[in-house]
């Protein structure tokens, strides 16, 4: 299968009915598995997690990045935007797979890829490695040997949760020893990217409501380690929500992201009606 064909469309794991969304969901691809032509540039999931000097090599590029854009690179913003970043990979793909097709992917760190941009140095593609999924009983591909069936979209809510849940507990376990952020603000940012992914993959295909929904199908209630339930709501144009975490943007741009929390605090009611002001992460 070529480039073009190994995105979405016409495989079993991803929704025939995407084909698009590489060009509209947040300057993020994702594609189903690495290019036949080189794996240069790609960082495997487990890889970098069972080799935490990645996230300094990653934490260097981007601080070298910053210090030429903003004339600074604070310990606290690099590993902000990397903890923002990297919780995207698997947070971004569970949304995507959930509102566009009810399935959930394997997210184990062994079975998803990303590659990272220059010279400003975030998640550009995701790759999702491993043909398995779960599913719902109506789902056309129901009976092929790579699906889980499960009852009913709870359920599969459920079993996407936990998946990204038990991602996320790894990056917390090796990311958390190497920063000073504590382990509420890496289970706030993981929040936000579980909450972030269906709404993104709403607007991209298409139907913001109907991915706000699914969002909060994914996260109906603080269950922990998460810190808090979807936080969508409609607003003026659109729809917004109220982060969990920072990622320290404002100290290099002395500015605040639309939906930070620390903005949302200074703000009336009908906090950022404004979903597209700038996103965590600059």
């Amino acid at each position: 299968m070529g480039e073009t064909g190994n995105r979405f469309h016409g495989d079993t794991v991803l929704p025939d009915a995407s084909p698009g969304v590489t060009s509209v969901t947040i300057g993020i691809g994702v594609r189903y598995g690495l290019p036949a032509n080189t794996t240069d540039g790609w960082w495997n999931c487990a890889d970098t997690l069972a080799e935490p000097e990645r996230f300094a090599s990653w934490r260097k590029r981007l601080a070298e990045w910053l210090d030429v854009v903003y004339g600074s690179a604070p310990e606290r913003t690099t590993a902000g935007y990397v903890m923002s970043w990297y919780l995207t990979v698997p947070g971004l793909v569970a949304g995507l797979l959930f509102h566009g097709a009810r399935r959930a992917p394997s997210l184990r760190p062994a079975d998803l890829a990303f590659r990272l941009g220059h010279p400003r140095p975030h998640p550009v593609e995701v790759a999702v490695l491993s043909r398995r999924f779960a599913c719902l009983p109506d789902d056309p591909a129901a009976e092929s040997p790579e699906a889980t069936v499960v009852a009913d979209e709870n359920a599969l809510a459920a079993l996407l949760r936990a998946r990204f849940a038990a991602h996320a507990a790894e990056f917390v376990r090796v990311f958390g020893p190497t920063t000073r952020l504590g382990r509420h603000t890496l289970w706030s940012a993981a929040t936000d990217a579980l909450d972030s992914g269906a709404w993104l993959a709403g607007k991209a295909l298409g139907d913001e409501a109907r991915g706000a929904a699914d969002a909060a199908l994914l996260l109906p209630a603080g269950l922990p380690p998460f810190t808090s339930a979807s936080t969508l709501r409609p607003a003026k144009n659109g729809w917004t929500r109220r982060r969990e975490s920072c990622c320290f943007h404002y100290v290099v741009a002395q500015s605040l992201c639309a939906t930070c929390p620390r903005a949302i605090a200074r703000m009336a009611p009908d906090f950022a009606g404004t979903v597209n002001a700038p996103v965590c992460g600059g």
